[in-house]
């Protein structure tokens, strides 16, 4: 199930974040982004939702909002233990779909160079690379996938 974050899923969440990045730290030099995120800020924001198992359990989450005419498409983790279940691209799916329903053209995404997983995971995911660059004090790979106009 997918829902909207409320604020007693901060906890969960911040533990989702920690586990599902903390293998990029080695990799980058430092806490990814997503790590250092406000999420009490995003999940007051209404810009969280969250995929929990039938007993309610936090798997995963994501972070995404309306900029331009674009859904941008900030995070999305999943718990490790969920990972490789189809987790993560269900959100994703979410996230397009909440995209067009908002009338949105496109979703816009970056992801850090040095998580390679993300560089092959995307493509597969109808996403192409549209930019390399420092952003932050990160090397930033930016990406987009064009959504199609319904008729209607």
């Amino acid at each position: 199930m997918i829902r909207p974050a409320v604020a007693d899923d901060l906890s969960a969440i911040q533990g989702c974040a920690a586990a599902a990045y903390a293998r990029y730290i080695p990799r980058i030099g430092r806490a990814p982004a997503p790590m250092t995120a406000d999420f009490a800020a995003q999940i007051a924001a209404g810009l969280v939702h969250v995929a929990t198992s039938p007993e309610g359990g936090l798997l995963g989450f994501i972070v995404f909002y309306p900029q331009d005419h674009a859904m941008l498409l900030e995070n999305v983790a999943v718990q490790p233990a969920s990972a490789g279940h189809g987790v993560g691209r269900t959100l994703i799916s979410f996230c397009e779909d909440q995209a067009r329903q908002q009338g949105a053209d496109r979703v816009v995404l970056y992801t850090n160079a040095r998580m390679t997983e993300n560089l092959t995971l995307y493509p597969r995911l109808g996403y192409r690379e549209t930019d390399r660059r420092q952003q932050d004090g990160f090397d930033r790979v930016f990406f987009e996938k064009p959504l199609p106009r319904t008729p209607g």
